[in-house]
């Protein structure tokens, strides 16, 4: 029978333990980072970047920033007034970005418009000031007294433009006009189709206003109103 190395047998378990239980604190991390951030995750500011590392004298110049004219090309309308509030709110947030809100603002649309087919307040409230809320829950509520149901489908967005930006204060404003096509059908007590459609698919064009409060700890931009192509409140 072999000779037994007790300090050997002594490592090999020393080891195993401690490879468990780094399995098992990375395996925590990602749970954690899947669930966390919330319905509102969407909208959240991203991290500021980090701090540009320091670069010998001797090394390529960085690149300087875009002009002013191209920095906002792609986001937003080629409209002075609109990139003018892109700067303001740029220069008093340094973690904004556009793109990452737009994206964000997508995801947005996409819940809100199913949660008021649904008749899902408590999305709805988590997700808009409460002026804008009322206008959705009202909504909702006349739509239930009434027996009516409704069904929408965010078939696609085809385009999100931020037509509006401004800072007043520490209060920060955009609006977004979204290009979608929606399939939406309401139906009565009985099942009888009383708007829209069940298979046909329309064009939308929506503008939606949302805000922070820079100064805020909340990170989160809130639905503050929302029209329609026509100017109208958009209640469908």
């Amino acid at each position: 029978m072999p000779e037994i190395d007790l300090p050997t047998v002594i490592f090999a378990l020393v080891a195993l333990f401690v490879a468990y239980k780094l399995r098992s604190v990375l395996g925590m991390r990602q749970d954690s980072e899947r669930q966390s951030g919330g319905l509102l995750a969407p909208l959240r500011r991203v991290a500021a970047p980090p701090t540009a590392p320091v670069v010998p004298p001797d090394a390529a110049a960085a690149p300087a920033p875009p002009p002013a004219t191209d920095r906002w090309k792609g986001v937003a309308e080629p409209d002075p007034a609109v990139w003018s509030g892109l700067d303001a709110i740029a220069a008093a947030d340094r973690s904004f970005s556009p793109q990452a809100f737009l994206s964000g603002a997508r995801v947005a649309y996409d819940m809100v418009v199913h949660a008021f087919a649904a008749g899902d307040s408590a999305t709805l409230r988590n997700l808009m000031t409460p002026e804008a809320f009322a206008n959705f829950d009202n909504a909702i509520r006349s739509r239930a007294a009434a027996g009516q149901t409704m069904t929408t489908t965010v078939v696609s967005i085809d385009d999100a433009t931020i037509v509006g930006a401004q800072l007043v204060g520490a209060a920060a404003q955009l609006g977004v006009r979204f290009a979608a096509k929606l399939a939406s059908v309401t139906r009565d007590a009985h099942g009888v189709v009383v708007d829209g459609s069940p298979s046909a698919v329309a064009d939308h064009i929506d503008l939606w206003t949302f805000g922070r409060d820079i100064r805020s700890r909340d990170p989160n931009w809130m639905l503050t109103a929302t029209e329609s192509a026509s100017g109208a409140a958009a209640q469908r």
